[in-house]
Order: C-alpha cells, then structure tokens, then sequence
C-alpha cells in the first residue's frame, strides 16, 4: 500500500481521513497548515498528498504551485466549493484529482486508488530506453524531460501528454484520446482542463527553446512538431 500525507487545517477531516486510510492499509502522515505540509511534502517519502484547498494563510493551491516546483507527488485537493473554477485552477497547478466536502470516505479511497494505479501505469517496463524527438528527451520512468540537455520541469499531467505524443508521433491525437492517456478511461474531464495542461506544456517547451515541439490540427486534434536543436 501506499504513503499518504493528509495536509488540512481541520483535525476533524484528518481524523476521518486517518481512519479511513489506515482501515485500507495505508500508511498515514500528517500536516495541520500549509507551511508544515509543504515542509513534509518536499521530504519526497509520500506517494500521494491528500491537500485541503481553503486553509488560512498558505492555501493548498499556493503549496500545490510551490510543490510543482520541484516535486511530482500525485495530489487529491479537498475543496469545500464546487467552483468550476477552483478546479480548473487545481489542475492547471497540477493537481491530480478532486473531492468537495462533505465527501464519502469510500469514494475517497476509491479516487485515491485510481490515481496510484494512473500513476504506476505511467512507468516505462524496465529496459525501455528513454523516447526521442530531435533534441527532446523524455524518460517517464525517472520523470526526466530535457531540450538539448536542459532539464524542462514537467507535472505528472504534462509528462502523460508528452509521454503519448511522443510515442505516437506521426499520429493526430484527439482531444479524447489524449484524456483517456493521461487519467484512464471512464474519467469525465472537460476540454478546458486538458486545454489548460496543453497549454502549459507548449509554454514550458517554448521556454526551453522548442517552440513548434505540439502541433494543432484544426478540427482534428493534436499531433507531434519538429524538435529541432540549434
């Protein structure tokens, strides 16, 4: 099983939660703001954060952002709002998948196992070598992604998109195609959350100097550009 780290200022969520994931077998960690779980989440030992968005002073969107700085652990956000735009925002910042309260702690431990199992699905078999696209590099076992040797920090959503485009490259990918490759299938995820991770994929390649690496085929979908170095 796995190691979760519960990051909520409410000790009355984290009880629950505590109970919930140790009856599935999970090991449980704990954090009552965002200071100390953004501390506890960068120590690299959780495989999945469990991160309440309406905390006092440091948010979980705001530790969500830092975190993606360095850091890929798959994150589930707690939102007491059903905002639309509160969960765009989380998963453009990377978040993995989202709960409102008052929720059920089985469908929790439910989602919290389809992300784990999204998560390990994503992994190279052992032998694989890492894919290749001129001067980009991607290795989705170490979650490694360079241009021309220069690392480009990418979020496990970001690293899905790529991962498919990259091993499909001369195939037009449609937009549901790419969702089912990047959360599974029987996942509803709006075109404007995948819109929002392709979007900040072609900006951090572009950062990086490979500007035409995502195509656009307009009214069919999305296909692999050249990634031509200097």
């Amino acid at each position: 099983m796995a190691d979760i780290l519960i990051i909520d200022d409410d000790p009355q969520i984290r009880d629950v939660l505590r109970i919930a994931l140790k009856q599935a077998g999970h090991t449980v960690a704990e954090a009552g703001d965002g200071a100390e779980g953004l501390a506890k989440a960068r120590n690299g030992r959780a495989d999945l954060i469990v991160l309440d968005i309406g905390m006092p002073e440091m948010d979980g969107l705001e530790l969500c952002r830092h975190l993606r700085v360095d850091h890929d652990t798959p994150v589930l956000f707690l939102t007491a709002r059903d905002d639309e735009i509160d969960r765009v925002l989380g998963f453009e910042l990377g978040g993995d998948d989202y709960v409102t309260k008052p929720f059920s702690p089985r469908e929790l431990i439910a989602r919290i196992r389809a992300i784990l199992k999204r998560s390990d699905a994503r992994a190279t078999p052992a032998g694989q070598v890492a894919l290749k696209r001129g001067a980009l590099s991607l290795d989705p076992t170490r979650h490694l992604c360079s241009f021309e040797g220069a690392a480009i920090a990418l979020t496990s959503r970001e690293m899905g998109l790529l991962e498919h485009l990259m091993r499909h490259p001369d195939n037009v990918a449609t937009k549901a195609q790419l969702t089912d490759a990047v959360y599974g299938s029987n996942i509803h995820v709006s075109d404007r959350t995948l819109d929002s991770h392709l979007r900040n994929l072609r900006f951090k390649l572009s950062e990086a100097g490979c500007d035409a690496a995502i195509e656009t085929v307009h009214g069919v979908g999305i296909r692999m550009g050249s990634c031509d170095g200097k």
